[in-house]
């Protein structure tokens, strides 16, 4: 029987029996390696060639005393085990579901042997052997050795003897600790595509493939070894996600090259980077070399000796584990085909890089949770960009190649007829339709145009024409119809001024644009008809149709004006997306001064629909607009979400509707009781300055909520911050092209030209407008991420508080969120939360547990404030500076409470203490004192644990020694465990 001779644990094996007596590894520290056997193989030999392996590596055959904290001999042998492929498993052929199986089988660290030798025999004449070993004992490199150690044996030769453990080697870790103490910073979350929460899924790998000829050349060229060139590579792809700096943890060896040997001679550290987006790829692969080399003199000192860490599987979301491998051995008269790779099954972090080089081709393989991210599209976006910097290294990082599947659609002319042209002939074409329902007034098509037309003739005699500006200030009646039309058909601008806004805002707006004059219902009645007397001039697709004021982000109104052309673009699209015609019949609910207005009073206008208008004093009522619905048969209502709440809550259920909703973000919930009630659920997205809408999406049931793709004529990008394009589905600014861009804000030339930029992606003269949204591109289409300006930073971490109001809808008693950062200068700075129930009982604690499931601590609201319904601005939107003030949060409590510990009994603490002082070799230690502080790591944790299982017969789990690092609070946990017995 091999033996193993009792040796400490490294402090590399250390790291990982603490991290799987703390967290739940599972076959994450699984390694395995297989042998495909083709012809006669002799099974006999092949098993003396496994004992002699084991016997040459008795580390193999150990097992853990965690009294002692060293590797002790197994209680069974380790011997090659032959069976038939396929059984005893999920099935499969060639073996490879039994693979998947024996690699995730458990290993018993206590017990042991910690590897395990099985030959399946899985047809005639081929044979696959498969080695699994624990990270314990084995690494990357011990893959190399065994199997040529397997080889010699089997090919007769003879293996040395076993080497008496090595001595360990002198390391300075003050040295390290020093090197590190300005280096390390905790890693932030990676930015990766289509990023997830995916919680609790299956582990999945992604094989790739890259040559190795032009690699070496450029590496060679640049005076960098293969594995600094993919390093960089790596890096410069992951600032190209938007990492600002890119942290991943590498594992280096720390084996003796000239005599390896099987165990765990590895030390992972972190490489972090901040790569210059327009620096040459050239210089940053120096760059990582030379940071790499300052790394390298400390490669023997596990993080954990050198900085304070809490036990985890990985030390940042992203591991890379790179090897060179020579060509396999042969085996005597036999074929053989070796798998470095085998995928264990399960992944450390987010993601791990598995880089493998042999003598003609890198063997990539991305182990992650299934469905976490988009992992084929990183690992062809690697390829690629590897291949653009090793084919023209003097490029800079952020112009390297990516593939993309975006697809940029052909941007047309504009229109050349406009909405009045539209009108006119719907007029002509059936004057008696029924244009317009205002209460008990029916206004037909002919009345309609008779009284713009009049209005067009009186206002054109007051010298209004192409270039005029007319503010209209009227409610939501006919007549505001007809001043819309009417000032269209002079050539003239209009210009919403809402009578229910402060009069000092209407006066604002009103000299702003500098309005020719403002029309009141007094000036527009129904009875005006056109008399003829003046030449009509109608307007040309470029002049400007009307110009809307919107809040600014210095609080100063702004005004946007959308010339013709734009205007009847975007009624044209909506029409062909809604199969818009003449026998419909639409809701007026919007204010004239909210842009998406013009959807629901033009285009029915343009297609002979007809306009249900709700009065101007009902456009809150949910029950008045379900009668009007119900009453004159409704086809289309466009809303937003807040406003299809009310019409839910109010009893809607038009299965015939066809139902768009827009203006701000439509909630999961929403989205999911919304679309079953309709015909059609249209999530409709645009900025005033694109001309109302530029994306639309159909929402079916059960589906996930996007903004869709691109109305006719629009272009979507997504960009950074130097309007490059970012890869797909990477968070980015969404700039917006095509016909329905604005002119710009009205007298802000500055303003106009920081917004609106020269489209570098379409024709000369042609404009984007960055809409300040931060969007990605999915499967499914864009997708909605908030506000590129409403980040907040809480305790030095950036915050997206859209992230948090997401998790927060998905609770089954949250109908509605918002997340403010409260005090955002003071010393109580913290996140608080808005929401409406749903009608189910919200248990508040229970809330920010379901927030923690997925989030950060830093992310989960520190309180939560109930309302009955949200406040709105008047364009139906969320008012979050109406938001009630949260009451002050009491004062802090002490992290441990003084009375906590009186029951626990002097001789406790005085045995603990006693205990930290042997370990710790310090004579006087306080009861607060912070164990990391005191120069604790993980094995000082092992070995006062075991001290106070002796002593105390309690078996404190190690995760509280992170947890409440004092005496004090240790102590607290041995009382609680002995309570809990």
């Amino acid at each position: 029987m091999t033996t193993v001779t009792a040796a400490p644990l490294t402090p590399a094996q250390h790291g990982v029996w603490i991290t799987e007596q703390t967290l739940p590894a599972g076959p994450a520290y699984h390694l395995a390696v297989t042998i495909r056997f083709t012809g006669a193989l002799d099974v006999d030999r092949l098993a003396a060639a496994v004992a002699a392996v084991v016997a040459r590596h008795p580390v193999l055959a150990g097992a853990v005393d965690e009294d002692a904290v060293a590797l002790v001999p197994a209680g069974a042998e380790v011997t090659l085990v032959v069976r038939p492929g396929g059984s005893g498993g999920s099935g499969g052929s060639g073996g490879e579901a039994d693979v998947a199986d024996l690699v995730a089988a458990p290993f018993d660290l206590r017990r042991g042997p910690l590897a395990r030798f099985t030959l399946l025999r899985t047809a005639p004449g081929e044979h696959l052997l498969c080695v699994v070993a624990h990270h314990l004992v084995f690494d990357g490199t011990s893959k190399q050795v065994l199997v040529a150690d397997l080889a010699t044996a089997y090919n007769g030769g003879t293996l040395p003897t076993a080497d008496a453990p090595a001595a360990e080697s002198i390391v300075d870790t003050a040295a390290a600790a020093g090197f590190w103490a300005t280096r390390w910073q905790e890693p932030a979350p990676a930015q990766l595509p289509g990023l997830r929460h995916a919680v609790g899924g299956a582990a999945v790998a992604v094989p790739f493939t890259i040559g190795t000829a032009a690699l070496a050349e450029t590496a060679a060229t640049l005076g960098v070894t293969h594995f600094e060139l993919l390093i960089a590579a790596w890096h410069a792809l992951l600032r190209r996600y938007g990492n600002g700096t890119v942290t991943t943890a590498v594992e280096l060896s720390t084996a003796d090259r000239a005599a390896p040997r099987i165990g765990l001679h590895v030390n992972e550290l972190p490489v972090s980077t901040t790569p210059d987006p327009a620096q040459p790829f050239a210089a940053f692969a120096r760059a990582v070399r030379a940071q790499l080399r300052e790394m390298y003199p400390h490669r023997a000192v596990p993080l954990s000796h050198a900085v304070r860490l809490t036990p985890r599987a990985a030390l940042a979301p992203l591991t890379v584990s790179y090897r060179r491998r020579a060509e396999p051995p042969a085996f005597d008269g036999v074929d053989t085909a070796v798998d470095w790779l085998v995928f264990p099954g399960a992944v450390r972090g987010t993601a791990n890089l598995q880089l493998v080089e042999g003598p003609s081709v890198v063997e990539g393989s991305l182990h992650l949770v299934a469905g976490s991210f988009a992992a084929e599209q990183v690992a062809a976006e690697f390829q690629a960009l590897l291949a653009a910097a090793v084919a023209a290294p003097g490029t800079a990082v952020a112009d390297l190649a990516l593939p993309s599947t975006a697809d940029v659609p052909a941007v047309g002319p504009a229109p050349r007829d406009t909405v009045v042209d539209r009108f006119l002939a719907r007029v002509a074409a059936d004057p008696a339709a029924e244009a317009v329902v205002c209460g008990d007034r029916r206004i037909s098509y002919g009345r309609l145009g008779a009284a713009a037309a009049g209005l067009a003739d009186r206002l054109r005699r007051q010298g209004i024409g192409p270039g005029s500006l007319v503010g209209i200030a009227l409610p939501r009646t006919a007549e505001l119809l007809v001043a819309v039309l009417g000032v269209l058909e002079t050539g003239a601008a209009y210009l919403p001024l809402d009578p229910s806004y402060p009069a000092e805002r209407i006066a604002f707006i009103r000299d702003d644009a500098g309005a020719a004059l403002v029309l009141t219902p007094a000036d527009v009645p129904l009875s005006l008809s056109g008399g003829g007397d003046t030449a009509a001039v109608l307007p040309a697709a470029d002049d400007v149709a009307y110009v809307i004021y919107t809040s600014g982000s210095t609080g100063k109104p702004k005004g946007v004006a959308v010339p013709h052309g734009a205007l009847t673009n975007l009624v044209d699209a909506m029409r062909d997306h809604l199969g818009a015609a003449a026998g419909d019949t639409w809701l007026g609910l919007t204010s004239l001064s909210f842009d998406i207005s013009t959807v629901e009073l033009l285009l029915p206008l343009t297609v002979g629909a007809r306009i249900v208008l709700v009065p101007p004093d009902r456009h809150r009522d949910a029950a008045t607009q379900l009668r009007l619905i119900d009453g004159h048969g409704v086809t289309h209502v466009q809303a937003t979400p807040s406003g299809w709440r009310l019409l839910l809550e109010a009893g809607l259920s038009r299965g015939d509707l066809v139902a768009v909703t827009g203006g701000e973000a439509l909630p999961a919930d929403l989205a999911a009781r919304l679309a079953p009630l309709v015909r059609r659920l249209v999530n409709a997205y645009g900025p005033t300055e694109t001309t109302v809408w530029s994306a639309l999406a159909d929402i079916a049931p059960d589906a996930p909520v996007t903004i869709g793709g691109p109305v006719a004529n629009t272009t979507l990008h997504v960009l950074d911050d130097a309007l490059r394009p970012v890869p797909d589905g990477i968070a980015g600014e969404l700039w917006i092209g095509g016909v329905g861009v604005a002119h710009g804000y009205r007298g802000r030339g500055g303003l106009t030209a920081d917004r609106f930029r020269p489209d570098p992606f379409g024709a000369p003269g042609a404009r984007i407008y960055g809409t300040g949204d931060r969007v990605r591109r999915g499967p499914s289409g864009l997708e909605f991420l908030g506000r590129v300006d409403n980040q907040v930073k809480l305790r030095g971490h950036r915050i997206e508080p859209g992230e948090i109001e997401a998790r927060l809808a998905t609770h089954p008693a949250v109908a509605q969120a918002a997340v403010v950062l409260a005090d955002p200068h003071g010393p109580r700075a913290r996140l608080v939360a808005y929401v409406v129930p749903t009608g189910e009982p919200l248990d508040v604690a229970a809330l920010r547990e379901h927030v923690a499931r997925t989030l950060p601590g830093y992310m989960v609201p520190a309180a939560v404030v109930t309302l009955e319904r949200f406040p709105l601005t008047p364009n139906g939107k969320l008012d979050r500076a109406a938001l009630p003030t949260p009451a002050e949060p009491p004062a802090a409590a002490p992290a441990v409470a003084p009375a906590a510990f009186a029951g626990t009994g002097d001789d406790t603490t005085a045995t603990v203490t006693a205990i930290w002082q042997e370990v710790l070799r310090i004579d006087d230690i306080g009861p607060d004192e912070d164990l990391f502080d005191l120069g604790g790591h993980s094995l000082t944790i092992t070995q006062i644990a075991v001290r106070i299982r002796k002593r105390l017969g309690v078996d404190v789990p190690l995760d509280v020694f992170f947890d409440t690092p004092t005496i004090d609070g240790v102590v607290a946990a041995i009382a609680d465990l002995r309570e809990a017995r």
